[in-house]
Order: C-alpha cells, then structure tokens, then sequence
C-alpha cells in the first residue's frame, strides 16, 4: 500500500508543478524532517500493537529518512510521511498535514459502488459539467487505476497530500465506450488563520457560527413516516442519548424501521451502545476491544421494555464506516435484523488525534490520527479491511445513476410492504434525487 500512496502522489505531480511552486527550501527540509520524526515518535508511544504487525518499526523510519532527505519538492515530501505510516496497513493511522491556502474542488463526485468507482454528481458550474455524466465508470485518475482497494488513498492524495490544478480521467459510459478527458479544478483562495482579537473579528466569528450551523444541519438525522414504516437517516453517531431515545420513541410507533446508514462514518462508541441499546430487549456482547496490551470487553445495555422491537432493516454502502458498520454487524450476528445494500468500508479501528506545531508567531499545525484499539467481533473476526457483506447486497447500476434512483431504500421499503418505486425513494430525503 505505501508503494501505491507515492505512486498515485507522483501520478498526480505530473500533471503539472502543483498549485504553487514546489521547490523544497531548506526551511521546509527541517520542517518536512521533524513531522517524520513525530510521525515516528508517536506511533512507537501510542500505537495499539507493540509489535506494528511485524513491521520493523525503527528500520522504516531510517529508511524514510532517507528518502525524505531526497525529496524533490515538498508536496513529494510530505507524501513520504504519509507513505511511511501506511506501512502498517491500518485504515485509521494516518497523517494530516498543514492546511492549504486554498480550497480546491475537483467538479465531481465520486462513490464505490460494488468494486467499481462511478461519478454520482457534478455541479452545473463546474468545468466538468460539459464533459462528464453521473453514471460514468472512472477507471483512472492521473494514470494511477481506481478501484474499491485504490479509491481512499487516490482521494487522500489528492484532498490532502497533494492538491492539483486539474485531474486527467479516463472514463466508461454507461454504454460501454472508454474516453479520456481533463478536468480543470476549481481553487478558491482559503483563510490559514482568523483574527477574533482585531477589527474584524465580529465578521470572523460571524462566519464561524454560520460553519458551525452548516455542519449541525449536515449531521441531523431526518425521518420520515409512511404508514407503519418509519424510515430513518443517520448521517453519523454523534448525538445525545436523549436524542437518540426520543427517535426510538418514534420508531416503537411504527411496525418496521429502515435505518439508513449508507455514507455514515462512524462516530463515537457511546452512541453506537445507545443506539444498539435501543434495538436489543437484553444487553448484547459488541466485541473485544484490543488496545495497547490489554483486552475488555464491548456491550450495549438494553433499554428493556422501551427499546424497539419491530422489524429492522439496516442500510449500508461503501462509506458507511466504523461504528455504523459495527452496528450492522452486530444486527447481523444476532439476527435481529437484515441488513441490506453494498459491503460496508471496512474502516473500524479506534483512534486518537495527536495535534503538533512548529514556529511561535506563525505556526506550522499539523497532526497524525493513530490506532488506539481494534474490534475483534463475538464471532472472533474483525471487521478492518473486510467490512460487512450485507445479507441483500442491492447496488445501484449506472442507469440509476443518471436517473437519479435509490434501488436500495425501494428494496428495503417492499421487504416491510411500503409500496416505493426506485425514483419515488431518491426524493425521500432530497426531492431533487442526489
């Protein structure tokens, strides 16, 4: 995986010099040298395994040393560290460099369906509008192929590591034909910092209130009830117990529940025991949770007589990751209910984030999110790099795609007898089908 990581960044450089130029100055050397050396450091002090799966831990970092010291530019730089925690193969160690001055949005978007990458949307103002379709197979980005296995490294070199003016794709339409095309980016110049002690700082805080709403509205679950089903989006685990209860609550009025936890990331562990709490008449065995040299045990306690009792359906894609694809499982395992749609990421390790700085006046942040605990499930698998395969796997094919269908949520609506056609379902949440 690390080979892929500086293969794809390299693919990527050669498009052009980058965003800015990219010469490696001798201040950016040190710079680049220190986050290898906490990269390093706080893995050795932190990681969950001691031994790094068999990796020689101390001879990967001499070896990056190296090559960072041969590093060319600093986007190439910065792609090593991020290459050298790949070494351990663990979808939550990761490295998060400094922010860029800039936002860049590519013009499309992108999901794993099944084992194949599709475009799913495009912005009209976008400059792939004239030139590329939702529904269209991407079987390459910047000369690196994209499959399920390629898909998360190809966006977090090109999100993170290194950032580009545009990105050449070669495409396959829903008819079968192969083209190639190149897709400029748009670049809106980005704030690195905020003045909240100046002038302007009422119009700084203003601005961080109204992100504050906007990521809020993102993550606010969204019901809707037909009839005896009630059909319920979480976008991610992150709400209060009372919350949660209180949409239970709604659920024990209906005969059947869809859950829908297609796209959910995961989120915090107390919510998924609440949530797995609700659904349970007894307390229910998670897993064992496998840290730094110990081993405890993971349960859900039950609500008893005010958890949900009826039919459950679970809904999962290819980004529904961590505590949303536990929670399937763990639906699964007990037969408590069906779980539907495409395998789930495979992405379950607990992390932590370490925050670090460099310079005083102006600093340098950066950070590195590193693996605290696995998740060894009741029937003795983990969930890393597998995921869960659902019991209906139900995909979206490219002529859904540019329909603008939900194949998946109609199939989960007939299983429980609500009558909801592919088109009909796309509009339950978003009335213009995204």
């Amino acid at each position: 995986m690390a080979g892929l990581v500086v293969g794809l960044a390299v693919a990527a450089l050669a498009t052009g010099a980058g965003l800015r130029a990219q010469g490696l100055s001798a201040n950016d050397s040190q710079r680049v040298k220190r986050m290898l050396q906490d990269a390093y450091e706080v893995v050795k002090k932190q990681y969950y395994d001691t031994r790094y799966h068999g990796l020689d831990w101390d001879g990967r970092y001499r070896e990056y040393q190296g090559k960072v010291n041969a590093a060319a530019s600093l986007n190439q730089a910065v792609t090593l560290i991020a290459a050298f925690l790949d070494g351990l193969h663990d979808s939550h160690t990761s490295f998060y460099p400094p922010a860029r001055p800039y936002r860049v949005d590519y013009g499309y978007r992108l999901k794993v369906i099944g084992d194949a990458v599709f475009v799913t949307s495009i912005p009209e103002d976008s400059d792939a509008a004239a030139t590329l379709h939702p529904g269209d197979e991407v079987l390459a980005v910047n000369g690196g192929p994209v499959t399920r296995e390629t898909f998360h490294t190809m966006r977090y070199v090109l999100g993170a590591l290194s950032p580009q003016p545009s990105t050449r794709l070669v495409v396959r339409d829903p008819a079968g034909a192969t083209r190639e095309l190149t897709v400029q980016a748009k670049v809106t110049p980005g704030r690195q910092l905020r003045d909240l002690t100046g002038a302007a700082r009422g119009a700084e805080l203003d601005d961080l209130i109204l992100e504050g709403q906007r990521e809020r509205e993102a993550l606010r679950s969204r019901v809707v009830e037909v009839g005896d089903v009630m059909i319920w989006r979480l976008p991610e685990f992150i709400q209060e117990d009372h919350e949660t209860d209180a949409l239970f609550a709604r659920a024990r009025t209906h005969a059947s529940l869809i859950l829908d936890l297609r796209g959910n990331p995961g989120g915090l562990v107390v919510t998924l025991q609440r949530m797995l709490g609700n659904v349970f008449d007894r307390d229910v065995a998670i897993g064992d949770r496998v840290s730094r040299g110990h081993y405890s045990a993971l349960t859900a306690k039950s609500r008893g007589a005010d958890a949900y009792g009826g039919r459950l359906i679970v809904l999962v894609d290819s980004a529904s990751a961590s505590s949303s694809e536990i929670f399937a499982r763990v639906v699964q395992i007990e037969q408590r209910g069906a779980v539907m749609g495409d395998r789930s990421a495979g992405a379950v390790m607990e992390a932590r984030m370490f925050p670090f700085a460099q310079g005083a006046q102006f600093a340098v942040v950066y950070g590195f999110s590193v693996t605290s605990a696995d998740l060894v499930m009741t029937d003795g698998r983990s969930l890393e790099r597998a995921g869960v395969v659902p019991d209906h796997v139900v995909l979206p094919t490219p002529a859904d795609l540019v329909e603008r269908r939900d194949p998946v949520l109609a199939r989960a609506a007939a299983l429980v007898g609500l009558d909801l056609d592919p088109a009909a379902a796309a509009r339950i949440f978003d009335p213009a089908g995204r």
